[in-house]
């Protein structure tokens, strides 16, 4: 069976030829400390995050869109992949994986290795970009310039692709992660309230907007105040959000100008007549498209099932092995 993986550091999503995606589990594996044994990978994992004993962490093995911790990744890829094809295939699948424009060398390595490790016969590594296009069922073969901007949990790449293969990119480690650390400094400089991840998440997904006056939403939130210690709850609104959220998206926006700003002057033709294709979560925050519009100057649109354009899109590249070779990485065949 040949399977690909969008290994995103907020989840990681499964795609498996002729099923589609099979599997769609948060990037969290609870670890034993004094063992180092996983107790619970994917969403059993990351219920635990923030209300685990002393023995037991919830760890984000991915960071960045990078591997932080190479084992228990190794581990978390392995429980994935048994679940999808079986515990103990005679030959283990060949693996399309999705990675960040960019990536170095070594980083490159440390992914192929724990796919192997896994129990993959061979690994292949995509640009996310690419694979976002594919997913978004762009048609890359043709001449024609496209731009996409793929918004996850660790990075932002920003892709202009045409024949195939990218022309141009950049990547910047500023997404939804960042956003979500941004709503946990709001509040504890404006509220003196201590929040967790998951709780941030929340406030960004329930309330979180990045267009003025698109949304006003208020939500309560529950934290600790940093005063006395004490449980507290206080009332936060999208206007807010926005101000928490406001230093992250600019920067993201910078990062899409500044492709645009290098685009071929024919590309950049096609690009104003095709707009600009939005993939990953960060596509689905409020306002985000008619922001990148207005700052641009150029239609946008959010594709269709943006989370899981990645992952649609390693699947496909398998399909495509002969037409896409010369631009994705592989490992030698193990079998």
């Amino acid at each position: 069976m040949d399977i690909g993986i969008d290994l995103g550091t907020a989840t990681v999503l499964v795609f498996a030829k002729n099923r589609g995606i099979v599997l769609h589990e948060p990037s969290v594996v609870a670890v034993d400390r004094d063992t180092g044994k996983p107790l619970a990978i994917g969403e059993e994992a990351r219920q635990m995050i923030g209300r685990t004993p002393g023995n037991i962490i919830a760890v984000r093995p991915m960071r960045d869109g990078v591997i932080a911790d190479y084992e228990v990744t190794m581990q978390m890829l392995r429980t994935f992949i048994r679940k999808v094809c079986g515990a103990s295939p005679l030959f283990g699948p060949r693996v399309m994986v999705g990675v960040p424009s960019g990536i170095t060398v070594v980083e490159q390595r440390a992914v192929m290795e724990s796919a192997e490790e896994a129990g993959a016969r061979q690994t292949f590594l995509i640009e996310e970009p690419l694979a976002a296009a594919l997913g978004a069922g762009i048609d890359i073969a043709k001449p024609n310039g496209s731009i996409v901007v793929d918004i996850g949990g660790g990075t932002t790449d920003v892709a202009v692709i045409s024949l195939g293969g990218i022309v141009l990119s950049e990547a910047a480690r500023i997404a939804g992660d960042k956003m979500d650390e941004a709503i946990i400094r709001y509040m504890r400089n404006e509220h003196k309230l201590l929040i967790g991840e998951r709780t941030a998440e929340e406030i960004k997904i329930k309330a979180g907007t990045v267009y003025p006056g698109n949304r006003n939403v208020e939500l309560e939130v529950r934290g600790r105040d940093l005063i006395n210690g004490l449980p507290k709850t206080i009332v936060i609104n999208s206007v807010e959000t926005l101000e928490a959220m406001q230093e992250t998206i600019s920067a993201i926006v910078t990062l899409v100008k500044s492709v645009l700003e290098r685009t071929p002057p024919e590309l950049a033709a096609d690009i104003m007549d095709r707009g600009i294709i939005l993939t990953g979560g960060g596509a689905l925050m409020d306002g985000m498209d008619i922001l990148m519009e207005k700052e641009t100057g150029i239609h946008t649109h959010v594709a269709e099932n943006p989370i899981e354009c990645v992952g649609i899109g390693t699947g496909r590249a398998l399909e495509s092995l002969n037409t896409l070779a010369k631009h994705l990485t592989s490992s030698r065949r193990r079998w």
